[in-house]
């Protein structure tokens, strides 16, 4: 009886997660989340690689 009563739990949770949450929506909010932090990268790369090159070649100037 105590194992039905977990099988059934287990059950009504999965289908509730299942009736409301869209696997659409959920990825798609990955999706974003994940574009949005590769964008900020790529943008903190890009200015770590021009301060770089500026403190090389223009570090003459003091």
């Amino acid at each position: 009886m105590k194992d039905w009563f977990r099988f059934l739990t287990t059950a009504f949770v999965a289908l509730f997660l299942t009736l409301s949450l869209t696997s659409c929506e959920l990825i798609g909010d990955i999706f974003e989340a994940g574009a949005w932090t590769g964008a900020v990268l790529v943008i903190v790369v890009i200015v770590g690689v021009i301060w770089l090159i500026a403190r090389v070649f223009g570090g003459g100037r003091r």
